[in-house]
């Protein structure tokens, strides 16, 4: 018997606070400057409970991100997700293309990820997203699913209005959701 996929989120605790004890943050590119602006909450949406993330991109200022992330550990260590082959997220949303940004404590720039895209549908699905089709983003270090430290939800790279909820997150075998 296979065993079944690990929570990093249900969506049952408070709000923003994740089933593992991290907290959602919203994150915009006005850290560095940038003029786009979001929202993140728990609320329900389409009758499950969810994070929802709204706001609008802007290139304005060299800008172009909002993003809804989540440390993978409570205590900021590094999570070994060796035993698994990827993520799961139930998504619903506006019917654009999104982010999913990993970082692993092996990265020193703000900037350096491992990026795969997906589309948050109108309606509520479960986007299938495994480490080996992550791309690295500006660095040559290769993806070590041992080392993850942080998720990113992303609208990113173009101005659009963004508004997805993600009602679940999980670490997936590759035998579980084929």
């Amino acid at each position: 018997m296979l065993p079944a996929p690990t929570i990093i989120d249900d969506l049952r605790g408070e709000p923003l606070v994740a089933t593992i004890g991290s907290v959602w943050q919203l994150v915009t590119d006005q850290v560095m400057g940038g003029d786009s602006k979001g929202v993140i909450g728990r609320e329900m949406v389409a009758g499950r409970a969810a994070i929802r993330v709204r706001g609008d991109v802007s290139l304005e200022n060299n800008g172009g991100f909002v993003q809804a992330a989540l440390d993978l550990s409570p205590t900021a260590d590094v999570v070994d997700a060796n035993g698994w082959d990827g993520i799961a997220i139930d998504v619903l949303g506006n019917g654009e293309l999104y982010g999913v940004h990993l970082r692993t404590d092996y990265l020193a720039k703000p900037w350096q990820s491992y990026r795969q895209n997906f589309t948050a549908y109108a309606d509520w699905r479960t986007v299938v997203l495994r480490f080996s089709a992550f791309a690295p983003y500006r660095t040559d270090i290769p993806l070590d699913k041992r080392r993850l430290l942080r998720i990113g939800l992303v609208a990113i790279g173009r101005a659009f209005r963004c508004d997805f909820a993600i009602g679940g997150l999980s670490y997936i075998r590759a035998d579980i959701h084929d």
